[in-house]
């Protein structure tokens, strides 16, 4: 943007930036999301994803299966692609949202 206004410069840089950057976060969240829904099916978890904030992933399974959901969940999205830069992935686990932070 050429406008000599630099507050409408600044953001439309930053907006340049800034979304392919968002964009591709939520590609690959959406790439894993698919994949850990398979793996629910194929596993025979009574797991269910129940909703994506951001980049935030948000399930409900039984304490049973906290464990088992939590080693995939994490492989799954770290692994979602193999990328140079690491994808690190933090779980917690509570009896709702706010606990599990």
């Amino acid at each position: 943007m050429d406008s000599r206004n630099s507050a409408a410069r600044g953001f439309a840089e930053r907006t340049a930036l800034n979304s392919p950057l968002q964009g591709t976060a939520a590609d690959l969240i959406k790439l894993a999301m698919v994949r850990i829904d398979a793996a629910l099916d194929d596993g025979g978890y009574r797991a269910a994803m129940l909703l994506q904030v951001h980049d935030e992933l948000v399930f409900e399974c039984p304490p049973e299966e906290v464990d088992s959901l939590r080693t995939l969940v994490k492989r799954d999205m770290e692994g979602v692609l193999d990328l140079k830069v690491p994808l690190v992935v933090d779980i917690g686990v509570g009896s709702n949202w706010r606990d599990a932070k």
